[in-house]
């Protein structure tokens, strides 16, 4: 079983939204790399911030890509955004969140990685992860035990980000987890997560049957809801090649958020806390 023979069905939709003026996401749906980039800096830094990101990865495209790969790619991302900032006075920066196929002991596995607060969900059976860890204020609260998670969404200074490419502080969290045939990532911006509860959006991939049909529910989704940002997904659905689930497909979604026990790419940390 190799990373060839994974058959994937994707959609994209990226949404300036109903507030913004302009639209500083961007999106990369090159196999077998996915990402989303959301920029900022305003108009003239926060679009080319995470137009830089992108273009960091578009030479992955087609390619046998390792994870070593990816450390690059993020590398030569955060040397552009930098340049980038240092050209504004009021700077520059991108979230990313993004998955890549890579192969693993043999087998395909996923390349998890974030910086921000752009997310990676895995959905299957039903059952909606969050595999990806914000790097937010609020997120940290959270973990500190100063904030309730249900508070979270409510809570003031939500958007506030501890980390970004080009930032200060832009190291990348990853994971690999295994590919599972029938599953479904959602990589999003937080157009998406800070406008729709994850209850909403796990509803909306289990209705929606086309990746398509499920990209632009949650894309109206979250302009019903106010579109107070640019709003951005990736929907990505695992036909065949990966391992196959067990009846019991909790057992394969626990295996998929815990199995990254050791450093993937250099210089960046693996989160294993159970989600």
């Amino acid at each position: 079983m190799t990373v060839d023979q994974v058959v994937l069905n994707v959609a994209s939709l990226t949404d300036t939204g109903l507030k913004r003026a302009a639209n500083e996401d961007s999106l990369l749906t090159a196999s077998p790399v996915f990402l989303v980039a959301d920029g900022m800096g305003g108009h003239e830094a926060g679009d080319r911030a995470s137009a830089a990101v992108v273009a960091a990865f578009e030479p992955l495209r087609g390619t046998a890509v390792t994870i070593d790969d990816v450390r690059l790619a993020l590398g030569r991302a955060t040397a552009v955004v930098e340049s980038i900032a240092a050209a504004h006075k009021q700077g520059a920066g991108s979230t990313v969140s993004g998955v890549a196929l890579v192969e693993h002991e043999g087998l395909p596995h996923w390349l998890v990685f974030n910086v921000g607060d752009s997310r990676v969900y895995r959905h299957h059976a039903n059952d909606l992860v969050q595999l990806t860890i914000d790097h937010s204020l609020g997120q940290e609260m959270v973990d500190a035990g100063e904030l309730r998670p249900e508070d979270l969404a409510t809570f003031a200074q939500r958007n506030i980000i501890t980390r970004a490419i080009g930032a200060a502080d832009s190291e990348a969290d990853s994971w690999l987890l295994p590919v599972i045939d029938g599953e479904r990532l959602l990589l999003c911006s937080d157009g998406l997560s800070g406008e729709v509860s994850d209850e909403a959006i796990r509803a909306t991939l289990t209705m929606c049957g086309r990746p398509e049909t499920a990209a632009s529910a949650l894309v109206r989704r979250a302009l019903q809801a106010g579109g107070r940002d640019n709003v951005s997904v990736v929907v990505i659905d695992v036909v065949t090649g990966g391992l196959r689930a067990g009846r019991d497909d909790d057992t394969a979604g626990r295996m998929a958020v815990s199995v990254g026990t050791d450093s993937m790419l250099e210089g960046t940390t693996i989160p294993v806390r159970a989600r």
